[in-house]
């Protein structure tokens, strides 16, 4: 990818057993630049700030995003 930064994606250590084979991944290499990726779609990037993904985390963290409810 043209003017695209190297990220250094790395998976969570429940992704990183052999059995798994989906696992999201995130690179914070870039300063001031969080990366996603899934590994089905490696050519997918999505990119956003610390701040932003700080708030996304407490989110995530706070249960807005629970796929149970």
């Amino acid at each position: 990818m043209s003017g695209q930064p190297d990220f250094e994606f790395v998976s969570a250590a429940a992704c990183r057993d052999a059995r798994v084979n989906n696992c999201p991944q995130v690179a914070v290499n870039v300063p001031g630049v969080v990366a996603l990726r899934d590994t089905e779609r490696p050519e997918t990037i999505v990119t956003m700030t610390a701040e932003q993904w700080t708030t996304l985390a407490d989110a995530v963290k706070a249960g807005e995003f629970d796929l149970s409810a």
